[in-house]
């Protein structure tokens, strides 16, 4: 078992940054592959970013690839999403969630899921 919670959201002008967060409950943490994923107003979410147990593989949606690094920190069980030149587009609610296996970009394939943090970007 595995809870998330996620916390660093706000409003930040576009350009700006923005670090999430997200810390877990239970000792399967160090084993679970984590990812984000984000949902805007009016559409369905989306994959943003994934990290192996151990941090030595990632993956990216092209659309925030070379702003946006994912990082873990298997000693303090947290998550992280360091998210850089923000843009309008990026506005969406973030969700941080954990699966057994590395390579689904799937929501539906991630078992453990967050709450969710509101990230806005004002143009």
């Amino acid at each position: 078992q595995v809870q998330l919670v996620e916390s660093g959201g706000g409003l930040v002008q576009a350009g700006g940054s923005l670090r999430l967060s997200c810390t877990a409950s239970g000792r399967s943490f160090r084993l679970s592959v984590m990812g984000w994923f984000r949902q805007a107003p009016g559409k369905e979410r989306e994959f943003v970013a994934t990290i192996s147990w151990s941090g030595g593989s990632t993956d990216y949606a092209d659309s925030v690839k070379g702003r946006f690094t994912i990082s873990r920190d298997n000693a303090k069980n947290t998550l992280y999403l360091q998210m850089n030149s923000l843009k309008p587009e990026d506005t969406a609610v973030y969700y941080c969630a954990a699966t057994a296996s590395y390579g689904s970009r799937r929501w539906t394939d991630f078992r453990y899921r967050g709450q969710g943090t509101q990230v806005t970007v004002s143009s």
